[in-house]
């Protein structure tokens, strides 16, 4: 059985149609990375998945159970499926811990001093160790992206979301964050990712997924995809893609 499916998932806004038809399959650890041109879906897709948006249509399940029924509770589902985003999203006034342990001890009754402690190896595991005390705005922001992964990892979720997250940084800083990821997929946990990053897609990804105006026109291993696409508008991003020098 999948660890996520959508089948024939559909979202709009207004006349504007984001995602069409999308059907996907997405086994226990694996890596997915999502591309496409900005606007064709990635984002819309994964914030879909975490119940951050409503689907219109369609189904997405975990476990095989339909989490976007309507009036399912999406609580429980963020718990097992975690997301980070691009633009960090860390509260500015807390520290490093505080940012961590909060999610772990509010919605999950953890103890404190039991938070903590998971809190300070995240950040050992990540090199991070020494940033505990600081806050946001002393951090560079490749580390407040991985603060960013490591507090949503506090939770310990089954699934983790990455939404663009090294677009906001400077190209010195990339590496560090996709180390990161790097270090998640030897810990077989399911990761899907909306990139531009398209060397680490290749290198990295189990499965591509080339989504173009809310459709997903091809999906595969990344051998396959990113050097010998099936469709001529896949094909058309990618040789924009090595055009730039990107691929």
């Amino acid at each position: 059985m999948s660890k996520i499916s959508l089948r024939s998932v559909t979202k709009s806004y207004g006349d504007h149609v984001v995602l069409s038809g999308i059907n996907l399959d997405i086994t226990q650890g694996s890596v997915v990375s999502l591309i496409g041109p900005s606007g064709s879906g990635k984002s819309t897709m994964l914030r879909c998945i975490n119940l951050l948006e409503p689907i219109d249509d369609g189904e997405i399940l975990l476990d095989g159970v339909d989490i976007s029924a309507p009036g399912f509770d999406a609580n429980p589902v963020r718990r097992r499926v975690g997301m980070v985003f691009q633009n960090f999203n860390l509260f500015p006034h807390k520290n490093v811990m505080s940012n961590i342990i909060l999610s772990p001890t509010l919605t999950l009754g953890v103890p404190k001093e039991e938070a903590q402690q998971k809190a300070l190896a995240l950040l050992e595991r990540f090199g991070l160790a020494d940033k505990a005390d600081s806050y946001p705005d002393q951090l560079s922001g490749g580390q407040q992206q991985r603060v960013a992964i490591v507090r949503a990892l506090a939770i310990e979720p089954e699934v983790l979301l990455l939404d663009e997250i090294t677009s906001s940084l400077d190209p010195e800083l990339v590496g560090e964050v996709l180390d990161v990821v790097r270090e998640l997929k030897t810990s077989g946990m399911t990761l899907i990712l909306a990139t531009h990053e398209m060397g680490f897609a290749r290198e990295s990804s189990d499965v591509v997924c080339v989504l173009d105006g809310g459709q997903l026109i091809e999906q595969g291993p990344p051998s396959q995809v990113l050097s010998n696409p099936t469709t001529e508008r896949a094909q058309q991003f990618l040789d924009r893609i090595i055009r730039a020098g990107r691929l």
